[in-house]
């Protein structure tokens, strides 16, 4: 039976209050349903836990249940992680990364980092909104303050390492961002019901990684079709920052307080991230961006069950549900790399990236080999000298005018997606594909569209779609807000290894 059946039409409208429509969250927990994980939490006023829709427990009865749109709330509200299915491990939900307003970039915002790093005034700065507006939204839609948002992921960071590191408690504690040791100690055990020894005590067993070295499991929404994925992340990977080696994906980390390198593996029901870190207090950082870079949060079936409705789609989608938007886990370097990808194959592309990574880029020490750099910053890229470029010239003059441009664009995961299309397409050199292709791999936009890709019109003149951009974009109105994916699902028709790409 369809999603949008058994809960009713429309889908999207229904999640977007989910955790306010007490039938449908009763039904969805009865039936365990692990689509809603993420979406909202279960509250039961019996045992003063909170799970998540699927826990494996017998449901409670539905008076003794209470939902909340974030674990934050649950935790205000006084009640516990369960011990069974826990809660907190569970993927994000999914319309943090689809919305552009204020919650929404305030909720990716807040998941690199931003309030432990400068506090609720350094997010509200980010977002051009007072603190007050800023806290009064989150605390209207997620029953929970910023402050409170930042500390039930600071928890969830503390348990990674308590349970998968050998590290001191005074230096998990550090490392997952607590003030002090004593608040760490009140945090876990008001939120886990268990001291953080107790917490090592039951995980007793695991084999525990060097300092600085870390695996965690990144959970995700089933289906998940990791072709597309890893093989567009493979294809164009960039000679000393990324590799595909071994069955994963490997890729160099700027971090807010160091680097690291990280190896991304799929497996059948979660994603392997192997993690070494030059400082463990990145360690919540680098595990979101790396979920970002995969599109871990996203709801597939919603995904597919919408797509699908178009019978140009329908066979696509049914031969490999599932597909993600590939995206990125630094949205200037995205720009650069877009920019240096026009009009040229997908191997020129990455030579020219290599040559500027050897270059300019930082050099690193990677534990695995293979790695040898950080992609440059944008103030290094602002000290190269085109004349060394072996590209046009007057693609020497675009890239120079972005990296110039670049830090007064918000290319990170909280920026106004429009202003930032409106930047960009101000720029000379700029058009619609290099912007397109910002807007659906660095910032996020599920309904970004590449109707001038040469790709797309190939796919679109197979299946007996439109092949005119304009005509091409008429006909995938009815695919929005999921063009992104619709894009991926195109790009699988055939095979472009030298794909000459517009500007």
């Amino acid at each position: 039976m369809s999603f949008s059946r058994w809960y009713g039409p429309p889908a999207r409208a229904m999640l977007d209050v989910m955790h306010s429509d007490t039938e449908r969250c009763v039904r969805a927990v009865q039936s365990k349903d692990a689509r809603f994980d993420g979406w909202f939490f279960t509250a039961v006023l019996t045992t003063r836990i909170y799970c998540r829709p699927s826990c494996p427990v017998v449901p409670p009865k539905p008076h003794n249940m209470r939902f909340y749109p974030s674990a934050a709330a649950a935790q205000q509200a006084g009640f516990r992680a369960c011990k069974r299915c826990r809660p907190d491990a569970t993927p994000g939900s999914p319309q943090w990364n689809e919305r552009a307003d204020l919650v929404g970039r305030a909720m990716r915002l807040i998941a690199d980092g931003v309030v432990d790093h400068g506090g609720v005034p350094a997010l509200a700065a980010r977002l051009g909104y007072s603190v007050r507006q800023v806290e009064r939204q989150l605390r209207a839609e997620l029953g929970a303050g910023p402050l409170a948002l930042a500390r039930a992921q600071r928890a969830q960071t503390a348990r990674v390492l308590i349970e998968t590191s050998a590290l001191p408690m005074t230096e998990v504690a550090m490392a997952a961002g607590f003030g002090s040791i004593r608040t760490f100690n009140d945090t876990v055990r008001e939120v886990f019901a268990l001291s953080p020894t107790d917490l090592r005590r039951r995980s007793a067993g695991r084999d525990r990684p060097t300092i600085g070295e870390l695996s965690v499991r990144l959970p995700f929404r089933a289906p998940l079709c990791p072709d597309n994925l890893f093989g567009h992340l493979a294809a164009t990977a960039v000679p000393g920052v990324e590799e595909w080696r071994d069955g994963a994906y490997r890729r160099t980390l700027r971090l807010p307080h160091g680097h690291g390198v990280v190896g991304l593996r799929p497996l059948p029901e979660h994603i392997r991230c192997d993690l070494a870190l030059t400082d463990l207090r990145d360690l919540s950082v680098a595990i979101s961006r790396c979920r970002r870079l995969l599109d871990l949060d996203a709801d597939p079936v919603a995904v597919d069950e919408l797509l699908a409705q178009d019978p140009a789609l329908t066979a696509l989608v049914a031969k490999n549900p599932g597909r993600r938007v590939p995206r990125t886990v630094d949205g200037a370097e995205l720009a650069v790399r877009a920019v240096l990808g026009q009009q040229v194959s997908t191997q020129a592309a990455r030579t020219h990236a290599g040559r500027l990574v050897e270059a300019h880029g930082e050099p690193v020490a990677d534990p695995g080999g293979g790695l040898t750099h950080l992609f440059p910053e944008t103030a290094a890229l602002a000290e190269l000298d085109p004349e060394r470029l072996a590209l046009p010239r007057s693609r020497r003059t675009t890239l120079t005018g972005l990296v110039a441009a670049l830090p007064r664009i918000d290319l990170s995961p909280g920026g106004d997606r429009q202003a930032a299309r409106d930047d960009l397409l101000a720029l000379p050199g700029i058009g619609p594909w290099t912007v397109e292709t910002v807007a659906m791999r660095a910032l996020g936009d599920p309904d970004a569209f590449l109707a001038n890709d040469l790709g797309i019109r190939l796919a679109a003149e197979h299946l007996g779609l439109p092949t005119t951009p304009a005509g091409l974009t008429a006909r995938a109105a009815a695919w929005r807000p999921w063009r992104a994916y619709a894009v991926q699902y195109l790009w699988a028709t055939s095979d472009h290894p030298i794909n000459i790409l517009p500007v």
